[in-house]
């Protein structure tokens, strides 16, 4: 089971959160959440992984810029479960992307593509969309 969603519609500005609930499949091994101007340019990949990729329980973040990868950069904090409804809070501002986690635990992550606006989101991987909303 699997989700895939692509909305090229956003208009996610500066100081906004864009709120993204999602029930994580029993026997999820990974899901993404890409954000960013199309899907050659993305300010932020975001991939918690179960078990994929020979990571285990690793939040990988990314971006893409002309649809070249830039660096990873791991977090060690993971609070998903697999068979549970979680929610990510997503804002950014010209330096930064602020992730918060359903734990409350937050990190950030450099905007590397200099965005003013997120106008694309695209899901898949081991979750059901239940919910997005913007704060």
């Amino acid at each position: 089971m699997a989700c895939g969603l692509v909305a090229s519609n956003l208009s996610l500005k500066p100081g906004q959160c864009l709120r993204v609930q999602c029930e994580v499949v029993p026997e999820a091994k990974s899901f993404v959440l890409n954000l960013g101007k199309d899907g050659d340019n993305l300010c932020l990949h975001f991939n918690p992984r179960f078990e994929a990729h020979s990571d285990v329980n690793t939040i990988v973040c990314n971006s893409k810029d002309g649809g070249a990868r830039g660096e990873e950069h791991r977090e060690s904090a993971f609070p998903f479960q697999p068979g549970t409804v979680t929610e990510v809070c997503i804002s950014f501002d010209q330096a930064d992307l602020t992730i918060k986690l359903p734990d409350g635990y937050t990190f950030k992550f450099p905007n590397r593509l200099n965005l003013e606006a997120i106008s694309y989101l695209a899901a898949d991987g081991d979750m059901k969309i239940k919910c997005l909303a913007f704060d």
